[in-house]
């Protein structure tokens, strides 16, 4: 569902405006693991955390069309239950928050993930 997929990218990009999206075309967060695919060639960063420590890599895709085809793709291959429900902005939103996607050890909110990205969803889909 493309309103789902959009409504992703703006709270895992902060709407097109971090430095993962901006310099780095990656507006969905996804780590540098994994193995290459037709949409990601296997380029990484590391993200720096305040007092210069690394510890996450990050995807480098080539253009923003190449991160959205590749998060589509593992959405569909590895989250497969949200991806069945995707027409469903609802039921997806709560499949995704209550999945491995979300890391509350990295200081993710399940709940308010979920919230947001019902919200944003609907947004988008007023302004369609």
């Amino acid at each position: 569902n493309p309103v789902v997929i959009l409504a992703q990218a703006a709270i895992e990009s902060g709407w097109g405006e971090s430095v993962l999206a901006k310099v780095y075309h990656n507006y969905f967060g996804l780590t540098g693991y994994g193995q290459p695919s037709l949409y990601w060639k296997g380029a990484k960063t590391l993200k720096t955390e305040e007092g210069g420590i690394s510890h996450l890599q990050f995807r480098i895709y080539e253009s923003a069309e190449q991160s959205f085809f590749d998060f589509a793709r593992v959405i569909r291959t590895v989250y497969q239950t949200a991806a069945d429900v995707s027409k469903n902005t609802l039921a997806y939103a709560k499949e995704i928050a209550y999945s491995r996607y979300i890391c509350e050890t990295n200081g993710d909110n399940r709940e308010a993930y979920q919230q947001m990205l019902e919200s944003i969803s609907q947004y988008i889909k007023q302004t369609l």
